[in-house]
């Protein structure tokens, strides 16, 4: 980030920035290894943007390494940093872009990159000419097939990563079945999951009480013993919980895609799997929609 601001020529605007940033990591990310790590973008209000990039540029600005007034510029430490991770493929890319920005340069993102565009609120103002590159990002927009019921665990997940899931699948409800929903990973932790969730119009909730105690899960390391544990929960608190569970119900069958949120990658050892599978066994109503389960 400082190697690329230097080689911009500082200072950049935040959107310019970001915009910038993302056409960077698309791509480098074509010809990188695959154990490079880039920033990852949503889309949102002005198109491509990573709530990790601007909590990263804050980030330096406390260590001293950049000033922001309406612009990111470098200071003289960041400055002498930045020079020294320069490398032609940045310097390429700095001078293909120097006199890109604003408008013109987020059009330019939308037409490259059309699923970035899908929720911008200035598409069809920058587009309006451009009724082919409007249709591109039509196309591009995630449309629910019906309700349905998913899992999603934010185990290896970046933010920005666990987001687009959410949002290529309709999710419009976020359940958050964490006893404690504390994270040391960026972006996890409860209070910053519901500012994320309300700005991308996500409705955000919490069931702390279908959660599993930390001390419960500890020393586990065979599924046998995932398994055992799951047997547990099952009986001892999720068969309490019918209050919670059909309110779950209650959304699914009003149509709401709902996704059922906790830590691990593998439902499999995760206790959201074993909601899901109460939520299925629940008798339908007549008249009542039917609903798909999956795990992302």
């Amino acid at each position: 980030m400082l190697a690329l601001l230097h080689a911009l020529g500082d200072p950049v605007g935040r959107t310019d920035f970001q915009k910038l940033l993302f056409l960077y990591s698309q791509e480098q990310s074509v010809s990188a290894p695959t154990d490079t790590v880039w920033h990852e973008f949503i889309p949102y209000r002005f198109g491509a943007f990573s709530f990790t990039c601007d909590a990263d540029l804050c980030r330096l600005r406390r260590h001293g390494l950049l000033h922001e007034s309406e612009r990111w510029h470098l200071t003289e430490k960041g400055r002498r940093i930045g020079a020294a991770y320069q490398n032609r493929t940045v310097h390429k890319f700095a001078c293909r872009y120097k006199g890109k920005r604003g408008n013109r340069l987020i059009k330019e993102t939308y037409r490259r990159f059309p699923y970035y565009a899908t929720r911008s609120e200035k598409t069809e103002d920058l587009l309006k000419n451009e009724p082919a590159a409007l249709q591109r990002i039509r196309r591009a927009k995630p449309y629910a097939a019906g309700p349905s019921l998913l899992t999603i665990g934010y185990e290896s997940r970046t933010l920005e990563g666990y987001l687009n899931l959410l949002l290529r699948s309709n999710v419009t409800i976020l359940c958050d079945v964490r006893h404690n929903p504390i994270s040391r990973k960026y972006g996890f932790s409860k209070s910053m999951l519901v500012q994320t969730c309300s700005k991308l119009d996500l409705r955000y909730e919490h069931f702390p009480e279908l959660g599993i105690e930390s001390q419960d899960r500890r020393g586990l390391e065979t599924q046998k013993e995932f398994r055992s544990l799951f047997r547990t929960y099952t009986k001892r608190i999720l068969e309490s919980q019918g209050s919670a569970l059909a309110e779950i119900q209650a959304w699914l069958c009003a149509g709401e895609t709902v996704a059922l949120t906790c830590y691990e990658l593998d439902p499999s050892q995760c206790h959201r799997h074993c909601i899901a599978t109460a939520l299925e066994s629940i008798p339908k109503k007549p008249k009542e929609q039917i609903y798909t389960v999956s795990h992302l």
